[in-house]
């Protein structure tokens, strides 16, 4: 009788026990716990304090392209930024150019090189990846705890290209116009391809230097 008793509290420790050390949450409490960090409150302040100065001392597109045509290594080497090692770079790019071609998912631009006049691709319609948030260089990895952190801030960067940036332009824009832009650019170090460059704008506008930018 007495070993029963002993062996019927020593159950009920271990159930006491259990019981405290585990419990349950719902999905939605777990998830709040750990999405406190906000990528569109952070994206929209990067992009007024961080990006849009920093477009100041981006390269003329006429001065990149001839420089990658004539020093590959230098040019990535002097603007090329990333936060991860790698053969993709990210560049900050502006200039002027004459509207060629107004197309559904892309407008083509002519960009006055020492070579002569050079199309390059500005995205209408595929707004993704990573060059806008990098190509700056005003972001560090080391500050931010996971990945997910990091493609929100991509995520909302290009959600606002898509919402305040190309709308206005597209409204407007039309073969022979003279425009001015300001992007990011992708490109491969070890197999850059130099033909079909093409620009994620963050800044689009005509020939009175006048810009359509976020509010």
């Amino acid at each position: 009788m007495k070993k029963a008793f002993r062996y019927l509290l020593f159950l009920v420790i271990i159930a006491f026990v259990a019981y405290n050390s585990v419990y349950f949450k719902k999905l939605d409490e777990v998830n709040a716990g750990t999405d406190s960090f906000n990528g569109r409150k952070f994206a929209t302040k990067f992009w007024t304090e961080k990006l849009e100065p920093a477009l100041a001392n981006a390269p003329e597109a006429a001065q990149l392209f001839d420089l990658l045509k004539a020093n590959r290594e230098q040019a990535f080497s002097r603007f090329g930024k990333s936060m991860s090692i790698g053969n993709i770079k990210y560049f900050l790019v502006k200039g002027t150019g004459k509207i060629q071609s107004v197309e559904e998912n892309r407008i083509v631009i002519l960009v006055r090189t020492r070579s002569g006049e050079k199309p390059v691709t500005i995205a209408t319609e595929y707004i993704f990846g990573n060059a806008v948030r990098d190509a700056s260089g005003q972001i560090d990895i080391n500050d931010f705890a996971n990945s997910s952190d990091l493609n929100a801030i991509s995520a909302e960067l290009n959600q606002i290209i898509r919402d305040k940036v190309l709308p206005p332009f597209l409204a407007k824009v039309k073969k022979g116009d003279e425009v001015t832009f300001s992007g990011a650019v992708e490109l491969n170090q070890k197999y850059p391809d130099l033909v079909n460059i093409e620009i994620i704008p963050i800044r689009l506008g005509f020939n009175t230097s006048l810009e359509t930018k976020p509010e």
